[in-house]
């Protein structure tokens, strides 16, 4: 899958991932009254609205863009109503062509590590049959648990020629608390890094491994380090737009070919009808505000590696 993605990324020229984070609040008021007049002001009728929600932005941006990445949160608070929207993003946003990086921040051990990595990657069998479930193309994990966590994503990996994306340096204002902690010398974050990278050696493919790691774009001078520590690393880059981070904070992350990195954006875009530059589309069409965001994103990290 990571060469899906990298193909992707080519033919688009837009190393850009929509996050798929909707809240009740992000949402029009319009797109919330057709779905509760539908289904009243329930966890269906929520759902729904993030259904409808999502298949817009969607629609406006599936051509310019590489892939999604929706966040599971955003669909676990409603219940089981907001899951089976969940998996109806994912197909829906398959169908369009485009990579699935399903963030689901899983990290666990044993057999609850291997069920997360079948329900989200894998195949699960049901009597004499066998599922696909979630069936994302990459998934998040948490290495915390060490390696007892991370095998099982491997195995899946290796079968399935899917990926995952391996959290080591994240975005949030706290994330320092630990991953800058010292240990032998050294932040903890590098040690993860390196730790990344030979997972990502027992899953390689063509030129990049299908074992990534998320480094925040909030951290340019990190992004510097982990991209010499990690050449054949896929970098998921969050941060970008809404938490502060831009296109020439970003060609670090990137290596000489112009690959080995995406960036996300979510309510940058999703939510973009709701800042003052793309305030003119009103809420009534926030799917062409959307796009206008995506497009300006996508321009932005083009000049930014192009004048590097």
């Amino acid at each position: 899958m990571i060469q899906k993605l990298i193909s992707n990324i080519k033919k688009t020229q837009a190393p850009v991932v929509v996050g798929l984070d909707p809240m009740l609040g992000y949402i029009p008021e319009q797109v919330k009254k057709k779905a509760f007049d539908a289904f009243g002001e329930t966890l269906e009728g929520a759902a729904q609205a993030v259904w409808q929600f999502n298949k817009e932005i969607i629609d406006h941006t599936w051509d310019l863009i590489p892939a999604v990445k929706p966040q599971i949160a955003m669909y676990e608070q409603f219940g089981v109503e907001g899951v089976k929207v969940f998996q109806k993003t994912v197909d829906y946003c398959r169908q369009k062509g485009l990579v699935v990086i399903g963030d689901v921040k899983r990290g666990d051990i044993g057999s609850t590590s291997a069920a997360y990595a079948a329900g989200h990657l894998g195949k699960v069998q049901v009597g004499s049959r066998i599922y696909s479930a979630f069936d994302e193309d990459f998934a998040t994990v948490n290495p915390y648990l060490g390696s007892d966590g991370i095998k099982p994503f491997l195995d899946v990996c290796r079968e399935e020629k899917k990926g995952i994306f391996i959290l080591v340096k994240t975005s949030n204002p706290s994330s320092g608390e630990f991953q800058d902690r010292i240990a032998d010398g050294r932040p903890l974050y590098e040690l993860v890094g390196e730790q990344v990278r030979r997972w990502g050696e027992e899953c390689m493919g063509e030129t990049y491994s299908y074992v990534g790691a998320v480094v925040g774009a909030t951290y340019p001078e990190q992004g510097k380090i982990l991209r010499r520590i990690m050449p054949k690393t896929y970098i998921l880059v969050p941060g970008y737009g809404a938490q502060g981070g831009k296109g020439a904070d970003l060609v670090h992350f990137f290596n000489e070919d112009g690959l080995g990195a995406i960036v996300n954006s979510s309510r940058g875009i999703i939510a973009a009808y709701r800042q003052e530059q793309y305030a003119k589309f009103g809420p009534e069409h926030f799917g062409e505000a959307s796009r206008a965001a995506a497009e300006d994103m996508i321009r932005d990290i083009r000049q930014a590696l192009e004048n590097r």
